[in-house]
């Protein structure tokens, strides 16, 4: 049994708020598996919280002070607010309860090595290429990632108690509340602005996160970052760097591209090392990704020939940059979890690379505070999409306060030069999509949200109308 939140207390019960969420069920499954009892609730039902029911969990759907009845430990979610009626309910009577992120903090401190994944993006890629190099080992991690990796069958996968692999988010400078032995810093960029009050507040909480790594640690960090390169001199953890433009400790270099869009590159390694690394994911982004993944699996003692065969394995997590299957044999379906500007940007570059075609992008906002201060940031992001598509937003934990529309930011796109309209229903979209679409050409749902579903419709319906 594991050792939680430096209280001595025997937990044997666990409840989680929102347990449906891909981070709380991960933490919930660890536990079930484990032996401990585990309730949780969450407003709807989905393949996540059945999965957890076929393990085990009780899980209740709608939010009730009965729900936490006989739990010794509360968990919740930054999605849950303070006057959620469990959340209340437990501080009144004085139960344990604590935040996800500080039980991950707690949970990380179980194990011998503890690998973090940190940055505005790329995080759940580059976790799931570390775990599929690492899940091909002897090296036997327990895993946590923020997306579902049929390498592993899912989103989290129980090893052993030498390492533990996850995913870090900056949110409400929850990196605060994790030590890892070994901490990767992909990038900084400005995003969280319903927290964060400036890029120098974000960057001030990233130095804060490095200044707690031990001297016996290890800081990994993408050197060619110019925010992330702002904190080598703040850690007294040991420094690895990985990068394509500057001298570092692992680079990439002879950078080429096939007829699908897939990278490779010769790795050049400060020990004098040369190597060539061929990739099955698309884009530049995934080559530093690469990196990081290449860096922190060769610190750990895998041969650097077996880690550029095993990488090789990694196609993808689910929601990046995935492939859902063709129209006409022909006309691509491509969803991506792309909801910033620099992460829309990678994305449709990557494509570019793959295809003579036209891409048609359906975007569909994340939050309302991010499309309000990023707008015209995100108004720059499309310039290799031929049309795109503007969903409304996706509202997620915030309430629509009438500033910001959709229609603001498809209007600005089309001020910028680029093709673009407002549509308000994924009815209407997915009829514009099938009308539109030629051979050769990509569809590509892109957003945090639930955009994916117009793809998946518009797959489901061309299946049936062939089958008929």
């Amino acid at each position: 049994m594991f050792e939680f939140l430096m209280d001595n207390h025997d937990y044997k019960h666990v409840h989680f708020i929102g347990i449906g969420g891909i981070s709380m069920s991960g933490l919930a499954e660890i536990l079930l598996i484990e032996g401990y009892k585990v309730t949780g609730t969450d407003n709807v039902d989905s393949s996540i919280v059945n999965r957890l029911r076929n393990l085990g969990a009780t899980i209740f759907i709608g939010h009730s002070k009965d729900n936490i009845l006989g739990a010794d430990l509360i968990i919740y979610t930054d999605a849950i607010s303070m006057d959620n009626e469990e959340l209340k309910t437990a501080y009144d009577s004085g139960a344990i309860v604590t935040d996800r992120a500080t039980f991950l903090g707690a949970l990380m401190k179980n194990y011998k090595n503890s690998i973090a994944i940190s940055g505005t993006h790329g995080k759940t890629t580059t976790t799931s290429m570390i775990a599929t190099i690492m899940n091909h080992s002897e090296l036997r991690p327990t895993i946590l990632i923020g997306g579902e990796l049929d390498d592993i069958g899912g989103n989290v996968k129980l090893g052993t108690d030498e390492y533990i692999l996850t995913e870090a988010c900056e949110y409400k400078a929850n990196i605060l509340k994790y030590f890892p032995t070994m901490a990767i810093i992909l990038n900084i960029d400005e995003d969280h602005l319903d927290y964060f009050k400036s890029m120098d507040h974000i960057i001030d909480t990233f130095i804060g996160y490095v200044k707690n790594l031990e001297d016996s640690g290890y800081l990994v960090i993408n050197i060619d970052d110019p925010s992330a390169n702002r904190l080598i001199g703040e850690t007294k953890a040991k420094v690895i760097t990985f990068g394509i433009d500057k001298a570092c400790d692992y680079k990439a270099e002879n950078i080429r591209y096939d007829s699908e869009g897939f990278p490779s590159y010769t790795l050049k390694m400060k020990n004098g090392q040369s190597h060539e690394i061929n990739l099955k994911v698309m884009g530049i982004h995934n080559i530093y990704n690469s990196l990081a993944a290449i860096a922190v699996t060769y610190s750990y003692g895998m041969p650097i020939e077996k880690i550029s065969n095993l990488i090789t394995f990694y196609t993808g997590v689910h929601r990046r940059l995935e492939l859902k299957g063709y129209i006409s044999n022909t006309i691509k379906v491509i969803d991506d979890y792309a909801h910033h500007p620099t992460e829309i940007r990678a994305s449709l570059s990557a494509l570019r690379k793959s295809t003579k075609g036209k891409i048609y992008c359906v975007f569909q906002p994340h939050t309302f505070t991010r499309t309000k201060a990023l707008l015209d940031s995100f108004a720059r992001s499309f310039g290799d999409a031929d049309k795109i598509i503007i969903a409304d937003i996706y509202a997620a934990r915030e309430l629509d306060n009438g500033e910001i529309h959709s229609r603001d930011l498809a209007n600005l796109i089309k001020d910028n030069g680029n093709d673009s309209m407002y549509l308000a229903s994924f009815e209407e979209i997915e009829k514009f999509l099938v009308d539109e679409a030629k051979d050769n050409d990509i569809i590509l749902t892109m957003g945090a949200g639930n955009v994916y579903k117009i793809g998946d419709s518009i797959l489901s319906n061309y299946r049936e109308n062939k089958a008929v």
